[in-house]
């Protein structure tokens, strides 16, 4: 019995490392490890009211990397910014896309046009306009999501889209993804 158990564990795991090998072949052997930070807020800690209705009401310095030779294969990077913990459902505070994959950071403050010189452009938000709308719970602490994708293509889309029209337009061309969330709580 005992033989027979451990040679069902290694079939199991030379089938499991086999599965292993194959996927990396798919990815090219190399994973990317995005990560997005900002130097206003940590992952997970309150984000500063200046970034907030309650202050200028300005978008926070973002800035990602990925491991070296990692970026391998990327076209371009899209952004959303959402609050899930909104009482009429996922609230959306910043929907931008096409961010040409030579750029690893928006700047605080970063521009309400629609569409940028090089190529960058912006959806409405849950606020009805374009560009970043700040963290403004009505009540209690909600978490904000930043969301960043790596994209294996320049997206053929207008600026002023919603969310759901930028989450359509990347299905199938994410090839990695990763995210920052700040809470916030209005006094």
């Amino acid at each position: 019995m005992k033989k027979v158990n451990l040679f069902l564990i290694l079939l199991l795991f030379s089938f499991c490392n086999e599965e292993a090998k194959n996927e990396s072949k798919k990815e090219g052997g190399k994973k990317m490890g995005l990560n997005i930070t900002s130097t206003a807020f940590a992952n997970e800690a309150m984000i500063p009211s200046k970034y907030t209705c309650d202050g200028e009401d300005i978008s926070p310095p973002l800035k990602w990397e990925s491991t070296p030779g990692g970026a391998e294969g990327v076209r371009s990077f899209a952004l959303i910014s959402d609050d899930p913990d909104a009482p009429v459902g996922t609230w959306v505070h910043w929907v931008i896309f096409n961010i040409p994959a030579d750029v690893n950071e928006l700047q605080e403050n970063f521009s309400s046009e629609a569409e940028l010189d090089n190529g960058t452009k912006q959806g409405k938000s849950d606020f009805g306009r374009i560009g970043y709308g700040g963290p403004c719970p009505p009540s209690g602490t909600h978490r904000y999501f930043f969301k960043l994708y790596a994209l294996d293509t320049v997206l053929d889309l207008q600026s002023g889209i919603t969310k759901a029209d930028l989450l359509n337009a990347l299905n199938g061309h994410i090839l990695e993804e990763t995210q920052l969330m700040g809470k916030y709580t209005r006094n």
